[in-house]
């Protein structure tokens, strides 16, 4: 943990190793969600599976998350992030290459889901924000945007990736691919870093003794769950979730009805993750220097743009772009937003186990997304109802947020940045 005393370049010469890990690491547990929307076409056509099928796999993965997202935080807490994050890299990417095996059951489908679940959890979000968070006070917001980079990274390269993947070597090959190539890389990077962030731990605490445990400042459980501000966070996060996330899953088959093929339909969905990539630096940058709930509500509130320029008898080819770029760069800080307002509102003291369970309602909010939009295509032939729904939520949702007090000053240097 830095003192009031340290320089953010002090911060990210001490945290950068944590940075890159958690990049890495969160980009790998994003490559699901960003590949399934490429598997839905020849997954339904080898198989027949319906679009509420092949969208109920991350939903069940989420509920996972959801029951044990705040007992991993609890963990990361009281032990930190290594012990769990890299057995949970291995897992994860072996459970990806299992993907391989799909015999068309539906059982069998659920029974990979569910394997990839408990895998998913080890490596989640509030891993990867606890380790940063509790070393950057000055540059939290930044070092936040970067980590989460990972999954705009993710966004970026794995839509086009897979569909080129599924094109020349068949969907099977594809799942080994992402599962051993993404999955090698990602824990020799993260086993390094941690190991670099050992030693200057190591170097640090020969100095002064780090601040752990019940002396970091912050709110306990039970004040937690009585805060205000950080409830509505919670409300904001679980509502943009549903309708963020059920528009990347299926922003595939969207672009495809509207007339782009699959393969630029592919690309355009990793233009979004680029532009993801500057949105969680800019918006980070932004956070550590004027008013965090301002800069995040309105942030959230453009991304109604994106619904809104998706709509049948509004898009054209120049729309859709725009849209993919307003999604990648908006939508993409939602949980940076998330994570960086609730370490200011909640404090370090029980961070992991705090923003567990604001994990909990991350991946309450992805089961459903998905599911609701496939569910609205199989009732309606179209997409138009969550469209509208989802550009009346992003609105809602950044109010929440723009409206939010003024947070706690826990006594760093950062607090003053209200």
């Amino acid at each position: 943990m830095t003192t009031g005393t340290d320089s953010a370049s002090q911060e990210w010469r001490n945290g950068w190793p944590l940075v890159l890990a958690g990049a890495v690491g969160y980009s790998l547990f994003s490559i699901m969600a960003n590949c399934v929307g490429a598997f839905m076409e020849p997954l339904g056509r080898e198989f027949g599976f319906s679009r509420t099928l092949l969208s109920a796999g991350l939903p069940l993965a989420a509920m996972v998350n959801m029951l044990f997202a705040p007992f991993i935080g609890l963990f990361v807490d009281r032990r930190g992030a290594r012990g769990i994050a890299l057995p949970g890299i291995i897992a994860l990417a072996l459970c990806i290459c299992g993907f391989s095996f799909i015999n068309g059951s539906p059982v069998q489908w659920f029974a990979l889901w569910t394997a990839y679940a408990f895998a998913a959890v080890l490596i989640s979000v509030n891993v990867w924000s606890a380790a940063v968070a509790g070393a950057f006070s000055i540059g939290r917001g930044l070092a936040l945007g970067a980590m989460l980079t990972g999954t705009a990274v993710a966004q970026a390269a794995i839509p086009p990736v897979a569909t080129l993947l599924i094109d020349h070597f068949g969907w099977r090959t594809a799942f080994v691919w992402l599962g051993v190539g993404w999955g090698g890389v990602t824990f020799a990077i993260c086993y390094l870093c941690f190991m670099i962030a050992r030693r200057s731990e190591a170097s640090r605490a020969a100095d002064a003794a780090p601040v752990v445990g019940h002396d970091l400042p912050g709110l306990t459980i039970r004040e937690a769950w009585r805060d205000s501000g950080l409830q509505r966070i919670a409300v904001s996060t679980f509502l943009l979730l549903i309708v963020t996330i059920g528009l990347i899953i299926h922003q595939i088959p969207i672009l495809t009805e509207a007339g782009v093929t699959r393969e630029h339909a592919a690309w355009l969905a990793g233009l979004g993750g680029l532009a993801g990539i500057a949105g969680k630096i800019v918006t980070g940058w932004l956070m550590d220097r004027f008013r965090p709930n301002l800069v995040g509500g309105l942030t959230i509130a453009v991304v109604a743009l994106a619904f809104l320029l998706l709509l049948d008898g509004v898009r054209t080819p120049v729309l859709i772009v725009i849209a993919m770029v307003i999604n990648g760069y908006a939508a993409g800080c939602k949980v940076q937003i998330c994570s960086y307002l609730t370490s200011r509102y909640g404090g370090l003291r029980n961070f992991g186990t705090i923003f567990g369970f604001m994990s909990s309602l991350i991946a309450l909010g992805s089961a459903i997304g998905p599911v609701l939009a496939g569910k609205v295509y199989d009732m309606t032939g179209g997409y138009t109802p969550f469209l509208i729904g989802g550009g009346i939520a992003c609105v809602i949702c950044g109010l929440l947020i723009v409206t939010l007090p003024a947070y706690p000053d826990w006594g760093d240097k950062a607090s003053g940045a209200r």
